[in-house]
C-alpha cells in the first residue's frame, strides 16, 4: 500500500470519528477496562471457592494471609474500575468524589462476599439435588454453565443495585459469551437457583425470581414489547415468578405485570404473556406428536400434550 493511499485511509476513518461525537465525545473517553473487570470476576471466584479455579491450596481451604491479599487485590482492582465507571457516567464529578465513592462501594461489597459465598453454595445444592446426573457438588461448581451464569450475576447484581456503570453488564455479558445464558445484571433472583442444561436461556433486566425456582434451556423470561425504547427504561417490564416455579425448555414468560404463582409448572414451549395462580400446570394444547414408520399409510398416534 502506497503512502498516499494509506494517508487518504487514515483520514477517512478520523472524519468518521468526528461524525460520531456522541461515541467519541471526551467525556467518554474513559471507562472500565473489559480485560480487567474479567480479571476481577476471576479474583473473585478465587477467593470464594479456593482451590477449585487455582492450583494455589487446596480445594476448599486457604490461609489467612492468601485470603487477605485476594481480598486487598479485589478491593483495589474494583475500587479503580468503579471510578472510572463513575467518572464515564458523570464527567463533572471531581475526581476525589468519585475516588470516594469507588472505595466506599468497593468496602461494601467486600462486606457482601460471604453473603454471595452463601448463596452460590445454596444454587449448587439446588442444582446437585435437582440433577439426577450430577455425580458430586464439586462438578456442579467446576463444569456447570448455569453455575458460572449464576455466580457472576450474584457479583453483577450486587453492584447494579449500587448504581455502578457498565461493569455489571460487562460481568453478565462475559457469562453470557462463555455460557449462552443471558442474565441482566438488574434481575433479583432468590435462593437456591437452578438453571438445567442452560443454552439460550434470557433472563430480563426485571424479572423477579422467588426461592427454589428451576428453569431450563431456552427459556425467556422477557417483555412483551419494547417499541417504545428508552421510554420504558426503569419501568416493570419483565415477569414474576414465585417459589418453586419450574419453567421447562423454549418456554417464553413475558410481560411486567405477569405473576407465575409459587409452585406452577410452565411446560415446555408454552408462551404465556398473563399471571398464573399457585400450583397450576401450564402447557400447550392440542400440540400432537405422531411417528409415520416407512410404508405404512396413517401416522402412528405417539403422543399428546
Amino acid at each position: 500500500m502506497r503512502g498516499e493511499q494509506l494517508d487518504r485511509h487514515i483520514e477517512a476513518i478520523m472524519q468518521g470519528y468526528k461524525k460520531e461525537e456522541e461515541f467519541f465525545a471526551e467525556h467518554r473517553h474513559i471507562f472500565p477496562r473489559r480485560s480487567t473487570t474479567y480479571e476481577l470476576f476471576y479474583a473473585i471466584r478465587a477467593l470464594l471457592f479456593p482451590g477449585y479455579f487455582d492450583d494455589e491450596t487446596p480445594a476448599g481451604t486457604s490461609t489467612k494471609t492468601l485470603v487477605g491479599e485476594r481480598v486487598l487485590h479485589i478491593k483495589r482492582l474494583l475500587a479503580e474500575q468503579v471510578e472510572r465507571a463513575l467518572r464515564y457516567e458523570d464527567w463533572s464529578l471531581p475526581e476525589e468524589e468519585a475516588h470516594d465513592r469507588a472505595h466506599a462501594i468497593a468496602e461494601e461489597f467486600i462486606e457482601q462476599l460471604p453473603r454471595i459465598q452463601a448463596l452460590i453454595l445454596k444454587d449448587a445444592e439446588a442444582a446437585f439435588q435437582g440433577d439426577p446426573a450430577a455425580k458430586s457438588r464439586e462438578e456442579v461448581i467446576l463444569t456447570y454453565p448455569g453455575m458460572m451464569a449464576i455466580l457472576v450475576h450474584r457479583i453483577a447484581h450486587e453492584l447494579y443495585i449500587r448504581d455502578v456503570p457498565l461493569i455489571p453488564r460487562l460481568m453478565s455479558e462475559y457469562a453470557h459469551s462463555r455460557t449462552g445464558i443471558d442474565i441482566n445484571p438488574g434481575a433479583t433472583i432468590g435462593e437456591y437457583f437452578f438453571i438445567d442444561h442452560g443454552t439460550g436461556v434470557v433472563i430480563g433486566e426485571t424479572t423477579e425470581i422467588g426461592h427454589h425456582a428451576k428453569i431450563y434451556q431456552g427459556v425467556t423470561l422477557g417483555a412483551t414489547s419494547t417499541r417504545k425504547g428508552q421510554l420504558l427504561s426503569g419501568k416493570k417490564r419483565h415477569p414474576t415468578l414465585g417459589d418453586y416455579v419450574t419453567v421447562y425448555s423454549n418456554a417464553s414468560v413475558l410481560g411486567g405485570d405477569v405473576f407465575i404463582g409459587s409452585g406452577s409448572v410452565i411446560g415446555g414451549s408454552a408462551f404465556v404473556c398473563e399471571s398464573v395462580p399457585e400450583n397450576a400446570r401450564v402447557g400447550v394444547k392440542d400440540q400432537e406428536i405422531v411417528v409415520r414408520k416407512m410404508g405404512e399409510p396413517e401416522p402412528v398416534w405417539c403422543y399428546e400434550i
